[in-house]
């Protein structure tokens, strides 16, 4: 396993991190179980949850997995988030002192502990004062409650003004982001990956295998069945089966991947998640595995290194689609000059 720093803390991660996401809902407790203790046997050290997960059970179920493992949290970088609904009232949610000071404690309180490696701040909250919200986050550094503190979900203009703000103010800096991220949603390196890179913040991507597309599951214009996320729910979200098998790029990108896959005797998940440990800004990829079987093929991501040619025919096939301008070939162009001068 590959450690990096985490983002511009001083703090050191596993490339690859567990995603709790499933845990309550896809994958019982058991399973749970099973699937960190693999985890951390094949030398990950990051462990990421959030209140929300299953409505909190996700952070009771790691919490009862780190006290019937003791010694082990000294090893790991524990993380959770705080900021959608809780509770039914409007305090219960947002990113306000109000709301974060009791959805913080109740976190620590299911996960058992007290203290949190990495605090994060689930979206961006349009009715909070971002000096409210990085105000709570470094009080909370101060007395203890947290180590660090990130953003997930946030778009590239709200993510400099609150590392801005947080300068200005003299707060401690973020130190991650965790935004969807994958071969077929590149959209974040327009604006997002440009704003992490000049903040040295470390980007923690979710949803690296495109709910499932890039493992090569699903079959052109075979509707899915069985028991896969999208077997249940074809119209799941933003992988709902329509919509993407309609686009061309898909199933372009799929067919690269497995390419790929075929030529380096690995699965086709492993290399779409190696492809995404070695684009710029990545600090770690958040595993979302259902099965202990699925941990076990995703962490083998951890030994595969793609080359320079088989980096960019990836990124070539899955470019998205944008206009000439800002985004395109002309855009791009004004932003960079020649040393030596002229156009």
């Amino acid at each position: 396993m590959e450690y990096r720093k985490l983002g511009n803390s001083g703090a050191v991660v596993s490339a690859y991190c567990l995603g709790t996401m499933t845990f309550g809902a896809e994958s019982d407790e058991a399973t749970a179980f099973q699937l960190m203790d693999d985890y951390v046997a094949a030398g990950g050290n990051f462990i990421d949850t959030a209140n929300v997960y299953s409505a909190g059970v996700s952070e009771e179920i790691v919490g009862r997995w780190l006290k019937s493992r003791p010694g082990v949290l000294r090893d790991l970088v524990l993380t959770t988030k705080g900021r959608f609904p809780m509770g039914q009232g409007p305090n219960h949610l947002g990113l306000s002192r109000k709301n974060l000071r009791e959805a913080l404690d109740a976190s620590l309180k299911r996960l058992g502990v007290d203290h949190i490696d990495l605090y994060q701040m689930h979206a961006w909250d349009a009715l909070t004062p971002i000096e409210e919200t990085l105000r709570f986050l470094d009080d909370a550094i101060g007395n203890g409650k947290i180590a660090y503190y990130g953003f997930s979900n946030f778009l590239g203009w709200q993510l400099t003004k609150a590392v801005w703000t947080a300068k200005a103010k003299g707060f401690a800096p973020p130190v991650t982001l965790q935004p969807q991220y994958n071969l077929l949603v590149r959209d974040i390196e327009h604006e997002i990956v440009p704003a992490a890179l000049d903040a040295d913040i470390g980007l923690m991507p979710w949803s690296p295998l495109g709910g499932g597309w890039l493992s090569g599951k699903y079959k052109r214009d075979q509707m899915p069945t069985g028991a896969t996320r999208l077997g249940e729910d074809p119209k799941r979200g933003m992988e709902a089966f329509d919509k993407r098998n309609a686009q061309p790029i898909t199933w372009a990108v799929i067919g690269a991947v497995e390419d790929i896959a075929k030529a380096r005797g690995a699965s086709m998940a492993q290399v779409a998640l190696a492809w995404l440990s070695q684009q710029p800004a990545v600090t770690s990829v958040i595993l979302g595995a259902r099965t202990t079987d699925q941990l076990k093929d995703n962490l083998g991501a951890a030994d595969l290194v793609l080359s320079a040619e088989e980096i960019a025919t990836l990124s070539d096939v899955s470019k998205p689609e944008m206009s000439d301008y800002p985004y395109g070939a002309g855009g791009i162009g004004q932003r960079n000059r020649n040393i030596e001068g002229g156009r």
